[in-house]
């Protein structure tokens, strides 16, 4: 079993990554970081950051995570550019149109932050820092592998100050990049965009990385079919059926709530027809099922300075630059996922559902 620490920016596709992480039984969750409430109005990743940490909770609640994993804001801002969020795609709070999630307000999201003993709030890297020393014990334990499904500021914040602690990190893999296309510039991809320093902070470091592009997170679409297993697994799907079938658990429901926003704003927004990606659930099933992808190691780097292109990811695809075997600032730093297995993907996905079914607090209300 894999120890994992995700860090995330809830978010639609983030939602259904933190379904998978409670319920992927190969992957241990350890804890969670998000952006942290801002100041002066400023906002960073999917949502205003004082959503996304409460929507991280709230997810945890009605996914049936165990309540001591907990969630730790973090940074409210890049580490140099203005702060921005993306509300086109996932409404002013980050889960647009989404059904069924507990309420802000209940007392079951709240506890899941962690606190001081004066009460105010662990910050996401001390949290990071303290949870993986804790699994590390000095050699004696395991190491962690860290997840990043939205900007990296919480990670490069994490090497810089805690560069000690890299020893116990098992792997580096994040949601964010496109080799040779981008999605909210010409050549960037959004993750990215949003904080192209920190990422670039991240891929200097000396442990391994792997990145999963939005050239492999566009092949995961939940089509029509799909999203009727979801919602109902034994009915019979027709392509020339007007309805999908009737959701047969509060769960699965809230699931379906989450597709269908995010597939509206991917159609309009994007042109996607079949249906939305799921991009940052695949960081989670790289890390449990490894084999369903194909990988490339190369050179990656990210486009600081560029007039048109700042926050472009730079695959040296051919091998211009000189580097040497290591996964620091000199090395071929990355590992590229190049393909997924979408029919495996997706077979696992609708099983983390059937478990998630048995223990998510959503269908106990009913």
């Amino acid at each position: 079993m894999k120890g994992i620490w995700l860090d995330v920016d809830p978010g639609h596709d983030d939602a259904t990554a933190l379904m998978l992480a409670v319920n992927f039984p190969n992957v241990d969750l350890l804890g969670v970081s998000t952006a942290s409430p801002p100041s002066l109005g400023k906002t960073h990743g999917n949502a205003a950051a004082s959503h996304t940490a409460i929507n991280a909770a709230r997810c945890l609640v009605a996914f049936g995570a165990n309540s001591r994993i907990l969630v730790y804001p973090g940074a409210s801002q890049p580490l140099l550019l203005p702060a921005k969020h993306d509300p086109e795609i996932h409404g002013e709070d980050g889960l647009g149109g989404v059904e069924g999630l507990p309420d802000p307000e209940d007392p079951r999201v709240s506890a899941l932050f962690a606190k001081t003993d004066d009460g105010s709030s662990v910050h996401a890297i001390e949290g990071m820092a303290k949870t993986i020393k804790s699994a590390w014990k000095n050699g004696q334990g395991h190491k962690v592998t860290i997840i990043s499904t939205g900007p990296m500021t919480n990670i490069a914040l994490f090497v810089t100050v805690y560069s000690s602690l890299l020893e116990a990190v098992e792997e580096f893999v994040f949601m964010g990049g496109g080799v040779g296309m981008g999605n909210r510039s010409a050549v960037a991809e959004y993750n990215i965009l949003c904080d192209p320093h920190a990422a670039q902070i991240v891929l200097n470091v000396a442990v391994k990385k792997t990145m999963i592009p939005i050239n492999v997170t566009h092949t995961a679409i939940v089509t029509r079919e799909i999203h009727s297993r979801l919602l109902s697994p034994d009915s019979l799907f027709s392509v020339t059926s007007e309805h999908l079938p009737k959701a047969i658990s509060p769960l699965r429901h809230t699931l379906s709530t989450i597709i269908s926003y995010f597939a509206s704003a991917y159609a309009s927004t994007f042109g996607f027809a079949e249906g939305p990606p799921l991009h940052d659930a695949l960081t989670i099933a790289y890390v449990a099922h490894p084999e369903l992808f194909s990988l490339t190691r190369h050179r990656v780097d990210i486009e600081l300075t560029g007039t048109h292109s700042l926050g472009e990811t730079i695959v040296d695809v051919w091998k211009y630059k000189s580097v040497d075997d290591t996964w620091g600032r000199d090395g071929k730093n990355c590992l590229v996922a190049d393909n997924l297995d979408v029919k495996r993907f997706f077979e696992l996905f609708l099983d983390a559902v059937m478990r998630c079914d048995t223990i998510s607090s959503l269908n106990s209300r009913s």
